[in-house]
C-alpha cells in the first residue's frame, strides 16, 4: 500500500526533510548541489553546453548515493522533481544561514 500523494509544497517540505534525516545524506547533497551550481554557472560563462550534463551528474550522482547507500530509500525526485530540485536549494540555503536545525525539529527529524 503507498502513501497518499502529496499535493502541497507545504506538506513536501517536511516530508523531504525526512527523507534527508541523516546527516551524512545531507552534507553529500550539499556536496552535488555545489557542483550543479558550479557547473550551471560554468556552462553559462564557458558558453559550454556539455557543463549542463556534467551538471546534471554532479548534482544527482551524489544525491542518489546519499539516498540509496546512506538514507536506504527512494529519492524524492523521482516522485516530486521540481519541489524535490527546490528543496535541495533550499535545505543547503537553509544549513548554510543556520536555520535547518529548526527546520528539522519541525519535521521531526531528531538530532543524530
Amino acid at each position: 500500500m503507498s502513501a497518499p500523494r502529496i499535493t502541497t509544497y507545504r506538506e513536501f517540505w517536511p516530508h523531504y526533510l525526512r527523507e534527508h534525516a541523516k546527516p551524512r545524506t545531507r552534507a553529500i547533497h550539499y556536496v552535488g548541489t555545489g557542483f550543479a551550481t558550479a557547473s550551471l554557472v560554468t556552462a553559462i560563462v564557458t558558453e559550454n553546453p556539455w557543463f549542463l550534463v556534467v551538471m546534471l551528474f554532479a548534482g544527482y550522482g551524489p544525491a542518489w548515493i546519499g539516498h540509496f547507500f546512506i538514507e536506504h530509500n527512494k529519492p524524492a525526485t523521482f516522485a516530486y522533481p521540481l519541489w524535490s530540485l527546490f528543496s535541495d536549494f533550499r535545505m543547503a540555503f537553509t544549513w548554510l544561514i543556520g536555520g535547518l536545525g529548526s527546520e528539522l525539529a519541525k519535521a521531526g527529524v531528531g538530532s543524530r
